[in-house]
């Protein structure tokens, strides 16, 4: 084989490996998202259909959490300003679960090769996990602020109202509606309904 050849196959496979986690250009077009990334609707549109969560409180709370990057982590922290002691959370990847409630939704579902960076598993287990909140909090499935709210919070947490001493996490889950809304709305214009 001669070495151009070799190169080009390394290329390809190097290509096709790991994914891009890069957002899609336009997150306020929820019409060209879907475009871009058609994947993405596919996936919402599963996890719609298992779970009865709206593609657009899906969507909200996706960009909420990730702004679509696949591999989004928290920030990390430093001591003393510059001494890196490890991140926020473990929250990672477009639904940024953490470890444990990840750990949980794989528990429960049996989808033991869930991966928080792939489109399907971060929808799969939002829907999952607002469905739950649904079930144990009375929340509609289609109450894109009040499911952020639990999400954030925990079922716990929301149960005893802790997100009411934090008036801007009420300012983003009063954000997270609108984009809903704005996301539906758009998506109905574009026949993605």
């Amino acid at each position: 084989m001669n070495r151009l050849l070799k190169l080009a196959i390394v290329a390809l496979v190097a290509s096709c490996g790991g994914g891009s986690y890069k957002a899609p250009r336009n997150l306020d077009n929820a019409c060209a998202l879907v475009s871009e990334r058609p994947a993405y609707f596919s996936a919402m549109k599963r996890a719609e259909r298992r779970w009865g969560v709206p593609v657009h409180v899906q969507m909200a709370a996706i960009h909420q959490e990730s702004k679509f990057v696949g591999d989004a982590r928290t920030p990390h922290q430093y001591a003393l300003g510059v001494i890196p002691i490890g991140r926020q959370s473990s929250a990672y990847g477009y639904s940024q679960a953490l470890d444990g409630t990840w750990e949980e939704y794989m528990r429960e579902t049996g989808n033991r090769r869930a991966k928080r960076n792939d489109i399907d598993d971060a929808t799969d287990f939002m829907g999952w996990y607002m469905d739950g909140s649904s079930k144990a909090l009375g929340i509609s499935r289609w109450d894109a602020r009040s499911q952020y709210l639990a999400y954030h919070e925990g079922r716990s947490g929301f149960a005893r109202g802790s997100y009411r001493s934090k008036d801007w996490l009420v300012r983003v889950s009063a954000n997270v509606g609108q984009r809903a809304q704005m996301y539906r709305a758009q998506l109905a214009s574009c026949g993605r309904t």
